[in-house]
């Protein structure tokens, strides 16, 4: 007579068994067969082990069930919308500026159609891709030619590749900055296969630094924006106008990476000022780096503008098509740049801007209306109260200016040391991602990004707390 371990085991069916059932057959029809008889093949073998145990039976149904589950959870993409409530608009980690809604059907009319990528259809010849968006930023930023690469390390390495390959390039030491992901400037050049020349201080750099720097192995003087942070107190730098009389007098290139980089003046929305490239090329730059997927609103690109002889040497460098754009973020920062041929629709049509110049009293009456349906899906147990809110910029943009916001902060009626943290995981696990922040022992979502709000208040339900 079997033991009941060894019944238990001889009840499971075979997997072919399993594979012509009805219920798996239309598995296999979504999730393919292959799929699933990978899937079943190891949860039989885990079943195998787990009726070794005493009290154990076969559940078909459970373990279909289970089976089900491993498939839809192991087809899912990992990339997916969230909500932004972390009080950072221009976040890094969740892929910094949202695009406007033309760019969006821009990008899927060139995903499902061919386009004239290198085609020139005047001529019916081979054309330029960067032709596409050079126009703009030739007429939106003053350069004399622009080139577009996948990012903005990208298009500071591939100046300094260019123009000042295994020479020298003067920078200041307050501007050898760090970006995310602890990519620094030197790092960059010395991947570039230029060498640095550190000039001045941390805190004051004046200019016969510069001048007394500059030898016969000078390639190039350099000023690098420090948009990621803010040197006070005793501090000097030099000039963009003083700089470039420098160079120029020597013969020497004046390059100047903006990092961030915008093509308005942000005052006039009540934000504080950030360098333009028409600014600083009207200073006399003859090359200007500057993202296009932070302040510019767009998708993430590095972009060069700037005199004409230069920009035709970096448009030919051999690296150039390593670092190219392809033709959906192409089509993306076509869209967003033909949109600032508009500048009195923009805050219209640019989800970046209209974040950014959130009115404080908007977010606080939305506030004061999601807060009745975070707190009934939280229960007794949790305590949710309006915050003032800081938001930042984010993306090394203005680090030191905030926003005023308002969000929900939510603290355990009972305190315990991780129920503020378990919350925070029970708001990612939603169907549709929240991200917010902890801060003094409470769990805070910062309203100013919350878009699509009846899509928030309708997954609330499906909050889990453990």
């Amino acid at each position: 007579m079997l033991n009941p371990a060894a019944a238990a085991r001889r009840a499971l069916p075979s997997l072919d068994r399993l594979l012509s059932s009805a219920a798996v057959t239309a598995l296999i029809a979504e999730y393919g067969r292959s799929r699933v008889t990978e899937i079943l093949r190891h949860a039989l073998d885990a079943e195998r082990e787990r009726l070794a145990l005493p009290d154990t039976a076969w559940d078909e149904p459970q373990f279909l069930h289970s089976c089900t589950t491993s498939l839809k959870q192991g087809s899912e993409p990992s990339l997916k919308p969230v909500f932004n409530l972390t009080g950072t608009v221009l976040h890094t980690n969740l892929g910094r500026a949202v695009m406007p809604k033309k760019a969006a059907e821009a990008v899927m009319a060139a995903m499902t159609r061919p386009v004239n990528l290198e085609f020139e259809l005047s001529t019916g010849g081979r054309g330029e891709r960067d032709s596409h968006v050079e126009r703009w930023l030739k007429q939106l930023t003053g350069g004399e030619k622009a080139v577009a690469v996948n990012n903005n390390a990208a298009a500071v390495y591939l100046a300094l590749n260019t123009l000042a390959l295994k020479r020298e390039v003067l920078v200041s030491r307050g501007e050898l900055i760090e970006i995310g992901g602890a990519f620094r400037i030197p790092d960059i050049m010395a991947r570039a296969g230029v060498k640095l020349v550190e000039v001045g201080t941390t805190n004051r750099t004046h200019l016969k630094d510069f001048a007394e720097a500059i030898t016969p192995r000078t390639a190039a003087i350099m000023k690098v924006h420090t948009s990621n942070y803010v040197v006070q107190g005793f501090t000097a730098t030099v000039l963009e106008p003083d700089l470039a009389k420098l160079a120029h007098e020597h013969k020497l290139p004046f390059i100047v990476d903006l990092g961030s980089g915008t093509l308005i003046d942000l005052e006039q929305y009540g934000l504080p000022h950030e360098p333009t490239p028409r600014e600083t090329l009207a200073h006399g730059a003859d090359v200007v780096t500057f993202s296009g997927d932070k302040l510019l609103g767009g998708p993430q690109a590095g972009l060069l503008v700037g005199r004409r002889d230069l920009m035709v040497r970096i448009a030919k460098n051999p690296m150039k098509r390593a670092l190219r754009l392809d033709k959906l973020t192409l089509t993306a920062l076509d869209a967003v740049l033909r949109l600032y041929l508009h500048p009195e629709r923009l805050h219209e049509e640019l989800p970046a801007l209209q974040l950014l110049t959130r009115k404080a009293e908007d977010i606080a009456a939305q506030a004061k209306r999601v807060l009745p349906q975070v707190a009934a899906a939280l229960g007794d147990t949790w305590r949710v109260e309006i915050t003032a809110c800081k938001s930042q910029i984010g993306s090394g943009a203005l680090p030191v200016d905030v926003m005023p916001s308002s969000g929900l902060a939510m603290t355990p009626a009972a305190k315990k040391k991780t129920d503020v943290g378990l919350l925070a995981t029970a708001f990612r696990a939603l169907p549709v991602p929240v991200i917010g922040h902890i801060k003094d022992g409470a769990f805070v979502l910062d309203l100013r990004c919350l878009d699509h709000e009846d899509e928030f208040i309708s997954q609330l339900p499906q909050l889990r707390l453990k």
